[in-house]
């Protein structure tokens, strides 16, 4: 098995203070997290950045200042998101691609999000795929449903997006598919030969058993207060690198060797700078 790639999605679009107090907002804030993250064994920070109200924003400026402070603190893998939030166009998610970052996440479909939907037509995702390819940017490909597998196929069948392939296989937002073994199992067994896949799991009842899952089944694991704030039940996180603590003990039991940053350069061929 490769060694477990763990990914931190320290703030997200969605996740409030009054969610969890401990959530960081501030670009400082954010690059203080990605650090501490790195030091518990963090190889990719997945990015979300806010506005000065604390709102979700694309502005390429307050993603450049996140990225440099992160950058001064450590060298861990950045991956930035075009997903954005709810109701942001396609120009506003993709703002952050100016800035050359080493990943992205390429949303492959259309997708319930609790009581919102986030629309990603096939022209939207190549028009994404193009942008990155053009800037030497390796997309996660994040699939929230089974169809979006097969919608990723056609980019990679019209050479938008190449090998190594790597995806997000997102489960349990409300109002999409759940998550359990199964299912995961399901989705892995329809990916390409020889794909890196991570599992990013939604809320506190399940992050734990999709990080068990995936140690013992090869793939990779994404946690953060993105995803879930609490530690345990009842039991707020302190930090997003308290998360990733619990991961890398999950990791760990299950016989896994932890990833660098550099493995992951080194995995996925990210550009050298």
């Amino acid at each position: 098995m490769p060694n477990m790639v763990i990914t931190c999605a320290v703030t997200g679009a969605e996740t409030t203070r009054e969610q969890n107090p401990n959530l960081p907002i501030t670009p400082a804030e954010i690059a203080d997290a990605a650090a501490e993250a790195h030091e518990a064994g963090a190889a990719i920070l997945h990015l979300h950045v806010r506005d000065s109200a604390g709102n979700p924003t694309q502005d390429v400026e307050v993603f450049r200042k996140a990225i440099e402070l992160t950058r001064a603190k450590c060298d861990i893998v950045i991956e930035v998101t075009t997903g954005g939030a709810v109701g942001m166009t396609l120009e506003e998610r993709m703002q952050p691609l100016q800035l050359d970052p080493e990943m992205a996440s390429l949303d492959c479909g259309t997708v319930n999000f609790a009581d919102e939907y986030i629309v990603n037509t096939l022209p939207m995702m190549r028009e994404c795929a193009a942008a990155m390819r053009s800037r030497g940017v390796r997309p996660t490909l994040e699939c929230f449903d089974l169809s979006h597998i097969d919608a990723a196929a056609l980019l990679i069948e019209e050479g938008l997006v190449a090998p190594p392939l790597h995806y997000g296989i997102v489960l349990n937002v409300p109002g999409a598919v759940r998550y359990d073994a199964n299912t995961l199992e399901f989705f892995v067994r329809r990916l390409p030969e020889g794909s890196f896949w991570t599992t990013i799991a939604i809320g506190g009842r399940v992050a734990p058993r999709a990080a068990r899952d995936s140690a013992a089944a090869g793939g990779f694991i994404r946690v953060g207060m993105e995803d879930n704030v609490w530690y345990a039940k009842g039991q707020l996180a302190e930090s997003n690198a308290q998360l990733v603590e619990q991961a890398v003990k999950v990791a760990t039991d299950a016989g896994r060797e932890i990833a660098t940053p550099d493995d992951v350069r080194h995995m996925l061929k990210l550009r050298e700078d």
